[in-house]
């Protein structure tokens, strides 16, 4: 048989551009995605604007201070955004001069003069990059607002990141810097979104008392509030008839034990690319199960786009070190070992201990590395790194591949 000649790249692209598609929308399958409804979290979006709700009838008199934790992919993210979104639109029927900003802190490497620079370039586009401290930054934000007669509820999404970069300090001075302005309008409002509510614990007591006055916990999705998540997604993303009820019903099955919105959806757009490329007329159980075995929740862009080089070198390192043990953690020690050679074989100069360390920490944030302290088997204390979202020979591949790249 006589095998037909590969077409070249730009043959490819044309082939593939003129195939019919599943797909009439793919934006909402997409991460920047803001739903219009937020199925089973009706009841969390009326309590948080109950809570703010002074906010709007009395402007200047309270400032709210919300916590929003639970695990990925239960809807924290979107709940905040959605939220800002309507009572932006709400003030602005009223004339009231409201601001909504949502800041990811592990964008921003978990630095509240990060986050205070980025918020204040809002108002002021050639903000100078330095020269200011945290609280000095606070301090001028306010006094902006002040001038503007403006009232801001800034959202500090994955604030893991901070509590663990910064410790209590900067909540510290978020939470209480309003009773250092007496007879002045209050002006800053917060919404603080925790994946690990013992974090919590971790802080001094008045801003422990502070944010655990207004909590909203939010519990994993079932499988059949999965399912109405997914047909939502799917009635506006699909075209009509090509993906199956039963075949929803699998997504959601699929998804279900971490009880994980995003992943379910990001299921459903990764196996329609699949459906596409082989140029199907409908969605099928196989196209799933090829899109869950090509992508653990680990490698997926929200987890990855914020970790800087030398933080997938020291990951690639323990993901090796595990492999080869065959071990559910890994000693600091054993891991660094292999972080330098990664960083040889990669030719990069190695970090010293104190800010490996700091890596650690910022995995450890965004959950990608669990950590715990050795006890019995191992001579004096020393810190285990673990990996329990994806196996170690999965992670070790896509850093390679990943890292190759850069």
């Amino acid at each position: 048989m006589i095998e037909k000649p590969s077409l070249a790249p730009a043959e490819i692209i044309r082939e593939t551009l003129s195939r019919p598609s599943i797909f009439k929308n793919e934006e909402p399958l997409s991460l920047e995605y803001l739903p219009s409804r937020l199925p089973h979290r009706e009841n969390q979006l009326r309590f948080l604007a109950e809570l703010f709700r002074s906010v709007i009838e009395k402007p200047g008199t309270t400032s709210p201070r919300v916590l929003i934790t639970g695990d990925i992919g239960t809807g924290k993210t979107v709940l905040a955004q959605r939220f800002g979104t309507d009572i932006t639109r709400t003030a602005k029927t009223l004339k009231l001069n409201l601001l909504y900003r949502h800041i990811n802190c592990r964008e921003y490497r978990g630095s509240l003069f990060m986050i205070l620079k980025r918020v204040l370039q809002t108002f002021t586009p050639t903000f100078p990059q330095r020269g200011f401290s945290s609280e000095e930054l606070l301090q001028i934000l306010l006094d902006q607002l002040d001038d503007k007669n403006l009232h801001i509820i800034l959202t500090l999404d994955e604030a893991d990141m901070l509590i663990k970069t910064e410790g209590t300090t900067s909540l510290y001075n978020l939470t209480r810097i309003q009773e250092e302005r007496p007879g002045r309008p209050v002006r800053l409002s917060l919404i603080i979104i925790l994946r690990d509510l013992r974090l919590i614990e971790d802080l001094d007591r008045s801003t422990q008392s502070t944010l655990q006055r207004n909590i909203i916990r939010l519990e994993r999705y079932t499988p059949p509030q999965l399912e109405t998540i997914l047909k939502e997604r799917v009635e506006l993303a699909f075209k009509e008839g090509t993906v199956p009820e039963e075949v929803v019903n699998f997504v959601a099955d699929m998804a279900s034990p971490a009880g994980d919105a995003r992943f379910a959806i990001e299921l459903l757009w990764r196996a329609g690319k699949y459906a596409d490329t082989e140029g199907a007329k409908e969605l099928k159980p196989d196209h799933l199960r090829a899109a869950a075995n090509s992508v653990y929740p680990v490698m997926r862009t929200e987890y990855s786009q914020h970790l800087s080089h030398h933080e997938k070198l020291l990951l690639l390192g323990l993901a090796r070190v595990l492999e080869r043990t065959n071990m559910p953690y890994a000693t600091m020690g054993d891991v660094e070992i292999a972080y330098k050679i990664a960083c040889e074989e990669f030719k990069e100069p190695g970090r010293a201990h104190t800010q490996v360390w700091k890596y650690v920490q910022n995995l450890s944030a965004t959950g990608i590395v669990s950590t715990q302290l050795s006890t019995t088997g191992f001579r004096g204390k020393t810190t285990l790194l673990g990996l329990s979202t994806a196996p170690a020979s999965a992670i070790r591949r896509w850093l390679e591949a990943s890292l190759a790249k850069a």
